[in-house]
């Protein structure tokens, strides 16, 4: 039989049959002693793996789809030189699937009181915390016939934080916010809730904003102009329950939720009012208060990086109870929950005027947009079917909307590319009505 690779080389060492050679081991089961003197010293001039220093480096944080480099030193203090295959192992949700093989498994040389770096390149596909497992190293000989191997634990962890991917909205949600704030000419004269400053009097402005007694005072006509109330508390409350973990095309309505409350933060926080958040299902999943403009955004996206639905039916309850705790005072909450109707019949609906009594109370909601689609589905018995089905939900949720607008609540319904937007809207179309 032909041999290839190393059973020729020790094949030529021993110039004898090499007996039983299994290339995934790293010995031989019957040699001969030449060999076997070959082998031996092939083993002791490996670099010893113990001894091995490890230190990292790197990204603590990514956003999801992004990319996270960890950069892992190897100092080699022993007198040999080492010539290793390194595994940096990561949970599997570290990687994109079919890619871990490659990105985790490196060859380096380290010349004997050297170091040297390689960078694992991270690119999770779920949130939370990633942390590193163990470095496995295997060191070989000059001939490669036998290594040494071991295992050690170098900690890091690499948190996966929301991809935020709704800020792309951002720029044209800000330029209404100015637009009401009267920092563009396209204002509509008198808009607003809070008191700016007084200006000549212009053909088309709203009679009903001129002062009069600052008119009294000089010879002209003089107006109030208006900008919306500043220094208002939003309260953006994430249901972490059951309904949260339902799948609403690739991505769990918690995390459409989760990226519709980050763009309203951050228009929030631009139009100088201060957010908190607060997840809840039986107990506060997150909380994050009390932070200042700057920080509210990095705030909020971490702590919502660790948040997973949990598979309970949550305590409305104890949501509204925690709620008020949270909000003392008047404030507009924001409550990204399921429009299901069970829910909000038996959950929501009887603790609502508690809610509604302090605060203006907003709900937005994550809609399937595969429901519109059955809506129009025809042309055979089981697309007519799918078609009525459809119907019936869509109508029972329109009425769950209706019976929480008769209550007083502000409901946005969407799918979860507009859901974002959507809300935006509504926060600014409050803000301009006076109701914040």
């Amino acid at each position: 039989m032909a041999l290839t690779g190393r059973a020729a080389l020790l094949a030529a060492l021993g110039s004898i049959p090499i007996g039983i050679w299994d290339p995934s081991w790293t010995g031989i089961l019957a040699v001969n002693a030449p060999l076997a003197v070959a082998c031996a010293c092939d083993y002791a001039l490996a670099a010893p793996v113990r001894r091995l220093g490890f230190t990292r480096s790197g990204d603590t944080s990514a956003r999801l789809g992004e990319p996270a480099d960890v950069t892992l030193t190897i100092t080699n203090p022993s007198g040999r030189p080492l010539r290793a295959r390194v595994r940096d192992a990561w949970p599997p949700s570290s990687w994109q699937p079919g890619t871990e093989v490659e990105a985790s498994r490196h060859r380096l040389t380290v010349p004997s009181g050297e170091r040297r770096r390689i960078t694992t390149r991270l690119r999770p596909t779920r949130r939370g915390d990633r942390k590193a497992d163990r470095v496995t190293i295997r060191s070989y000989g000059p001939l490669g016939l036998f290594a040494r191997q071991g295992s050690h634990h170098v900690p890091w962890t690499v948190r996966v934080l929301p991809p935020f991917t709704s800020r792309k909205h951002l720029p044209s949600k800000l330029a209404r916010l100015r637009e009401l704030d009267g920092r563009t000419s396209v204002l509509t004269r008198g808009e607003g809730t809070e008191f700016d400053s007084l200006r000549e009097y212009v053909p088309g402005d709203d009679t009903r904003s001129i002062d009069w007694r600052a008119t009294a005072r000089q010879t002209t006509v003089a107006v109030r102009t208006w900008r919306p109330e500043r220094d208002r508390h939003i309260l953006l409350v994430l249901d972490t329950g059951r309904t949260s973990a339902g799948r609403v095309g690739d991505v769990p309505r918690l995390d459409a939720s989760m990226d519709a409350a980050l763009l309203l933060a951050a228009l929030a926080s631009r139009a100088g009012d201060r957010v908190d958040l607060l997840a809840y299902d039986r107990r506060v999943r997150a909380l994050a208060q009390g932070r200042a403009a700057a920080d509210v955004l990095p705030s909020l996206v971490n702590a919502m990086a660790t948040l997973e639905p949990e598979l309970i039916e949550t305590d409305a309850r104890g949501l509204a109870a925690t709620t008020l705790r949270t909000a003392p005072r008047r404030s507009l909450i924001v409550l990204l929950t399921s429009l299901d109707t069970a829910p909000i019949e038996e959950g929501l609906l009887p603790v609502l005027p508690q809610l509604t009594q302090r605060h203006t109370v907003l709900l937005a909601s994550v809609a399937d947009p595969h429901i519109a689609a059955m809506a129009t589905a025809r042309g055979n018995t089981e697309a007519v079917y799918e078609a009525a089905a459809a119907a019936q939900a869509q109508t029972e949720r329109d009425r769950t909307a209706e019976q929480l607008r008769r209550h007083g609540v502000t409901v946005v319904d969407a799918t979860p590319d507009d859901l974002a937007p959507a809300l935006a809207d509504a926060y600014l179309a409050l803000k301009a009505a006076g109701r914040l």
